[in-house]
């Protein structure tokens, strides 16, 4: 009987659906396990940079320092992307076109369009790979009963013709049926787990992500219009770096 309860047993008795079942749990456990990596990952480098990347940002001379400062330590790029956002915003809202639909925004608008749009850009690619983990986490448990069910019946129907149920007999199969329940818990516990820890995790990032825009978009604007010159030099200087 023990013999008949392994694993490779129950591959070598399995028929198409059974095998195709097993293959799609392991794909997807890998493929979440592999999403599971890449935002722990990403959530370690802005963890570990944002704080030391907006010191050095804040604490710059100059413009074009601050962006050289911001590139150089925020190991994500979130925080530079949003600061570049602005920063070409601003410079463009002088040197635009007298036409279009957006050429009577003022200053403060048209750097918070901008900011806006690369926030959008940014949880967009913060969040990209949760709707897997949580598809996975809704649909293994269901794929795993469906193999169940699948060798539970086709366990039934071997037995159907014997005259006499032996209990060696109907204890491997269903054992080996009720695996494939086994293995979608196993895929899906973990993707549960990692989507509502990754939800909590982007959540407190797009909460830096907002103060530091809400901040950058202060100092752009009122900023601006208080050092007048100074910024209008800073901004040139940063166009000037971005080139070379």
């Amino acid at each position: 009987m023990n013999e008949n309860l392994g694993l490779a047993h129950f591959w070598a008795q399995g028929d198409l659906v059974t095998h195709a079942v097993s293959i799609l749990l392991l794909l997807a456990s890998a493929a979440s396990w592999t999403v599971i990596f890449g935002k722990i990952a990403g959530q370690l480098r802005f963890a570990r940079s944002h704080a030391r990347a907006l010191a050095a940002f804040w604490s710059a001379p100059s413009l074009p320092a601050a962006l050289e400062a911001i590139e150089r330590e925020d190991r994500s790029g979130v925080l530079a992307a949003v600061a570049r956002a602005g920063t070409l915003a601003a410079q463009a809202h002088g040197e635009r076109a007298p036409g279009g639909i957006g050429a009577g925004l003022p200053l403060d608008e048209f750097v918070t369009r901008a900011l806006r749009g690369r926030m959008v850009r940014v949880q967009a690619g913060i969040e990209r790979g949760l709707t897997f983990l949580a598809s996975v986490g809704a649909t293994a448990p269901f794929v795993g009963l469906f193999g169940t069910v699948w060798g539970i019946y086709h366990a039934l129907v071997g037995l159907s013709g014997a005259t006499q149920v032996v209990l060696d007999k109907v204890a491997g199969p269903v054992g080996e049926a009720l695996i494939m329940t086994a293995a979608g818990l196993f895929v899906a516990i973990p993707a549960v787990l990692a989507y509502n820890a990754c939800v909590r995790a982007n959540r407190l990032t797009l909460a830096e992500l907002d103060g530091f825009a809400h901040d950058l978009h202060a100092w752009l604007t009122a900023g601006m219009r208080l050092s007048g010159e100074a910024s209008a030099i800073d901004l040139a200087q940063a166009r000037g770096t971005r080139g070379r």
